[in-house]
């Protein structure tokens, strides 16, 4: 795993202080998105349809920091659009280090070089560096060529600084394993503390709704990669757990309170990924008024293909806590690659639908028995 020991034993002990406390509804990951504004127009994007009226808004530093305390998550992730663009990122970041929270600064890397010296090394600052795979991949996957190779050197750069530097890789359709083995491999090449991968969320506002992999396919995909990956050193930044879900062989529900989303609009309903669920004022009222249960792959078909780390990491990290040695074990084995996956569960709304029927055009209801 591609994490330092001190932030293992901080997040460590904040997980152990939660049980203790008995607290059902905690937040692991804190997803500050001060500004929607970016210099790319990614294909799978969502985040960047808004005017510009709502894209020329941004979070003031005080509202950042209010933002942070309130939530006191111990890790705070800040994606955008591009962060970089906003003023007062440098105040933000060190605001949040004051407070020794762990922060994840997002950045396609643009504009990283000309910044880079407005921020200074510590344990608890990362840049979190987008690269989707190798030049052709990448810079397909962000609409622009280039954009890899600065990429490269700006990663190059922050680790010459002595920057914690890691890299968030999402995955689109046509993506095969051996391609994406070969990337990794480069990854820890180039000296990344560890890489953040995930498939793409199928964002209903992207520009383009074809590049996003879908059902058995992502499962066989990262059981591909991680058959090769048996043989490589690979520093990947999550859970075991969440892993061998991702290869298909943990069945888990949506837990979205562990990452909840701050942004231009208010604390967005339920997750960082649907964007038109509706905003509450305050972290509170987010966990009070949320209809949770209304979410997730089982109850909402907006949700149907999501397998995102901002949706599924924090519920592998409660399994991990309350099945340890099961965690131990699949850490030692690494994500099982062979035999039947675990069975997808059927959608309640699609029973719903199915149970929603006609004759001779009139509405007849049929209830089905489980």
């Amino acid at each position: 795993m591609g994490v330092p020991l001190r932030q293992q034993l901080a997040v460590g002990s904040y997980l152990i202080k939660q049980k203790l406390k008995g607290v059902k509804k905690y937040p692991l990951v804190l997803m500050l998105e001060p500004l929607f504004r970016c210099n790319l127009a990614c294909a799978g994007c969502g985040k960047i349809d808004y005017p510009d009226d709502i894209l020329d808004q941004r979070l003031s530093f005080e509202e950042c920091m209010q933002a942070v305390d309130e939530c006191d998550a111990p890790m705070v992730s800040i994606p955008g659009g591009e962060p970089l663009i906003h003023k007062e990122m440098p105040q933000i970041v060190a605001g949040i280090i004051e407070r020794k929270k762990f922060v994840y600064l997002c950045t396609n890397a643009l504009l990283l070089k000309k910044r880079i010296d407005d921020y200074t090394p510590s344990p608890y600052l990362t840049f979190s560096i987008h690269l989707d795979g190798m030049q052709e991949r990448h810079d397909t996957s962000v609409c622009q060529e280039g954009v890899f190779d600065r990429a490269v050197e700006a990663i190059k750069l922050a680790l010459e600084k002595g920057f914690r530097v890691n890299v968030n890789c999402t995955l689109f359709q046509g993506e095969n394993s051996q391609e994406v083995a070969d990337f990794l491999d480069y990854a820890m090449e180039l000296g990344v503390e560890g890489v953040t991968i995930a498939p793409g969320f199928s964002y209903e506002h992207a520009p383009q709704q074809d590049v996003f992999i879908k059902g058995s396919d992502v499962k066989d995909l990262f059981r591909g990669i991680f058959r090769i990956g048996k043989k490589r050193n690979w520093k990947l930044n999550h859970s075991s757990l969440y892993l061998d879900f991702l290869a298909g062989n943990q069945s888990y529900d949506c837990t979205p309170w562990g990452n909840p989303t701050r942004n231009v609009f208010g604390w967005q309903k339920p997750c960082y990924l649907l964007a038109d669920e509706g905003y509450v004022s305050s972290f509170q009222e987010l966990l009070d008024t949320t209809p949770w249960e209304k979410y997730g792959t089982v109850n909402n078909p907006k949700c149907a293909s999501c397998m995102a780390h901002c949706g599924y990491e924090a519920t592998a990290v409660e399994d991990m806590l309350s099945h340890p040695l099961k965690a131990l074990w699949t850490s030692i084995r690494g994500p099982k690659t062979e035999g039947a996956m675990v069975p997808v569960a059927a959608p309640e709304y699609a029973k719903e639908e199915r149970a929603s029927t006609t004759i001779a055009g009139i509405p007849v209801r049929v209830e089905i028995a489980d």
